[in-house]
């Protein structure tokens, strides 16, 4: 246990070796690992870095994949920044195995519809269409120590593609989340990820045809260019949430069974290795386990010297809701629809829905 608190001090410690380092904006590529396909998480701006759960977790924090009941699938749409028809569309399940870990899968795939095909000589069109394929699936375990402490390690496969032109990596998320208070109701929880091996661009699409150098024949010749290899977008979060409950009476033992609603506080600090730093905070309500409300606010360091297109997307405030029903006698199993809106400094906003199902 002693190691585990070494751990976290150690990461905590290290957050300044991340600092965001705006120099190398852009330098980045998959900046879709850095989109968040579920509605839950993305109603706090995905600033859940502590109290992060089930699926969801293996988007941001690995080793809230455990707290779960037992099984958890979840299936999410999102109209990303409205304006743009780009669409993520993501299925979720996780399994907790025995009393002290679980797996969990996360498929995601970016929609950029049918974009027209333009060239030097055809300007406003060919009349043909490409499809961009980008996806991610992400493969994680988590492990609980004493139900206080748990660790977990996310996997991750990364694909870009058209037709002709590829690129494809590899990446890993780790996480802790550490759970204390008298009601377990104060939460910390810190999260690396999107380290990996740089990627590059490879295929046809990249290649050149120029006229034979020769002078004696014509013809063309194919040139086969290389692509600069770029790195992911590393990330260090850093969370804390507390938990005010509001129930009736005082018997500790007939305390979830007494207990009507919960507020919640949190607040998050985000580490970009090719951008600027973040914080914020959020607030979340909930009323008997089955009506939720949550709104939060980010903010970007630097982001005030930015207008228009320069400014940071995702500056600013966001909003949830869910709606929670049971599907047991015994409550454990529920069926859940989400909600989330995010206001985008371009374009009309980012808007997640998504339905889960706990068994």
């Amino acid at each position: 246990m002693k190691k585990l608190f070494y751990i976290i001090i150690l990461l905590a410690v290290a957050a300044p070796s991340f600092a965001g380092n705006p120099d190398r904006q852009g330098e980045a590529g998959a900046y879709e690992l850095l989109m968040n396909p579920w509605a839950r998480s993305a109603g706090l701006h995905t600033m859940t870095t502590s109290n992060i759960s089930g699926v969801e977790a293996l988007r941001l924090n690995p080793a809230g994949l455990i707290r779960i009941n037992k099984t958890e699938l979840v299936i999410g749409h999102t109209r990303y920044m409205v304006g743009t028809d780009i669409n993520l569309n993501s299925f979720g399940i996780s399994q907790r195995l025995g009393k002290s870990g679980a797996f969990g899968v996360e498929i995601m795939a970016v929609d950029f519809g049918e974009i027209p095909i333009t060239t030097e000589a055809l300007p406003e069109g060919t009349g043909a269409t490409l499809s961009p394929s980008w996806f991610n699936l992400g493969i994680s375990y988590a492990h609980m120590f004493e139900n206080k402490v748990s660790v977990g390690i996310t996997f991750r496969a990364v694909s870009e593609s058209t037709s002709d032109v590829s690129a494809f990596g590899f990446a890993i998320d780790a996480g802790v989340q550490y759970v204390t208070g008298p009601d377990d109701n104060v939460k910390f929880g810190i999260s690396l990820r999107n380290i990996g091996s740089p990627m590059t661009f490879r295929g046809e699409g990249i290649s050149l045809q120029r006229p034979n150098p020769d002078s004696e024949g014509k013809y063309a010749l194919t040139y086969y260019t290389r692509s600069q290899d770029f790195e992911l977008p590393s990330v260090l979060n850093i969370g804390l949430a507390y938990d005010l409950w509001f129930k009736k009476g005082t018997d500790e033992v007939a305390f979830e069974k007494r207990k009507s609603s919960r507020l919640t506080f949190l607040a998050n600090f985000t580490s970009n290795s090719f951008s600027q730093d973040q914080i914020g905070g959020g607030l979340e309500f909930g009323l008997h386990d089955m009506f939720f409300l949550r709104g939060g606010y980010k903010y970007e360091f630097g982001s005030n010297e930015n207008e228009g297109v320069a400014a940071p997307i995702y500056s600013g405030p966001c909003a949830g809701a869910t709606l929670q029903v049971p599907t047991s006698k015994n409550g454990k199993s529920t069926f859940a629809i989400d909600y989330a809106y995010r206001q985008t400094q371009i374009f009309d906003g980012t808007h997640n829905i998504a339905i889960r199902f706990n068994l």
